[in-house]
């Protein structure tokens, strides 16, 4: 660790989506307690912007939308525009750059800008070679490895004690005006004790278990005494409201932003829902789930570690297949309604979860 013992500035960089975030917050808290009295910058694209402020440790977060994660190609071709990154990189005077990246991520394009900008130290984990690109070319874990691990796996490889169960747990600080704000909505709906949400969104088809069988759940839900609360956002109304007519349940999409549903979560009994970003959010703040998996992606990189969870899927020979649209009609999720209430009601077997706070 002798390169980076004396670093006054720091800047970890993990540009992705609201999981990645989440994921990347032990290693925030690895390297925070390596130097305490740093400065910590996270780097963070548009949409992990929206939960990186609730990651305790840091001192700023620095948003930016990165060329090399232009999914959608549409980010016009502008050299200027890639010169001033460097140069505001310059500006804050870095002297350590970890960048985390995904299996399918390079770290090496940011890297070189960190490089032009001056940061003397740059790690990242990938198994091409850079040259001198990277300062600490780490190995990356196997591909199966969760994200997680994968994250703690760049801190400790560069000499940073990653030891202790609490490297391991992600950890947000939800804002106490969205659990105001959770608080309020429940009451407007007389919700006073015991819910469950469910969260029928995704951020494709191919990962959404369909809405007639989230129906279904809600009604067999109710039908065993629970008050059902639906959630997401604008896009999910129609999904969220068609559940609510069908089965007695409660529709709040629409009404809440991420911190409010995280909020919500914190309070729920349980999360029933998609491989996606309630998930993590449920994960993070401990709430216990239901989880319909399809198999666009492999669980063992991204299934909730902390929060007790089913996670329920149909083996089939096409997983994982990173489709956003499924031709197969969902087999992968082709899973009973009354297997989901089952597993949820056994789920709920123990104790009534006491939040704290808010």
């Amino acid at each position: 660790m002798d390169a980076f013992r004396n670093a006054k500035r720091i800047l970890m960089a993990r540009l992705g989506n609201i999981k990645d975030v989440l994921m990347v917050s032990p290693a925030v808290g690895a390297v925070r307690r390596a130097w305490p009295s740093a400065e910590l910058t996270l780097m963070v694209s548009p949409a992990g912007a929206t939960v990186a402020g609730w990651v305790p440790g840091l001192d700023e977060v620095f948003v930016h939308r990165a060329l090399w994660q232009d999914v959608q190609s549409d980010i016009a071709f502008d050299p200027a525009r890639e010169q001033l990154l460097i140069t505001e990189l310059a500006r804050r005077s870095f002297d350590v750059a970890l960048i985390f990246t995904g299996v399918a991520q390079s770290p090496l394009p940011f890297a070189y800008a960190c490089y032009l900008a001056g940061i003397s130290v740059r790690a990242g984990q990938s198994r091409e070679f850079g040259g001198k690109v990277l300062t600490h070319w780490v190995r990356p874990l196997a591909d199966d490895a969760h994200q997680v691990d994968r994250n703690l796996h760049l801190v400790h490889e560069v000499g940073i004690s990653v030891t202790g169960p609490e490297n391991a747990v992600m950890r947000v600080l939800v804002p106490r005006a969205a659990h105001a704000q959770a608080q309020m909505l429940l009451q407007e709906q007389g919700i006073s004790g015991d819910f469950v949400v469910i969260a029928p969104g995704a951020t494709c088809g191919a990962r959404r278990y369909p809405k007639d069988c989230y129906a279904a759940v809600a009604a067999g839900l109710r039908q065993a005494g629970r008050v059902v609360v639906v959630v997401g956002g604008p896009k999910d109304a129609a999904c969220g409201a068609g559940i609510a007519s069908a089965s007695g349940a409660i529709s709040l999409c629409g009404q809440t932003d991420i911190a409010v549903l995280a909020a919500l979560l914190a309070r729920a009994r349980l999360l029933i829902g998609n491989d996606a970003a309630p998930m993590h959010m449920a994960d993070a703040v401990g709430c216990p789930m239901v989880i319909l998996y399809a198999g666009t992606d492999l669980e063992a990189r991204w299934r909730p570690r902390h929060a007790p969870a089913r996670i329920l899927r149909r083996p089939t020979a096409c997983s994982p297949c990173y489709r956003l649209a499924c031709p197969y009609d969902l087999e992968c999720l082709a899973i009973s309604p009354a297997k989901v209430v089952a597993q949820a009601l056994e789920l709920m077997g123990g104790t009534l979860r006491v939040v704290a706070g808010g």
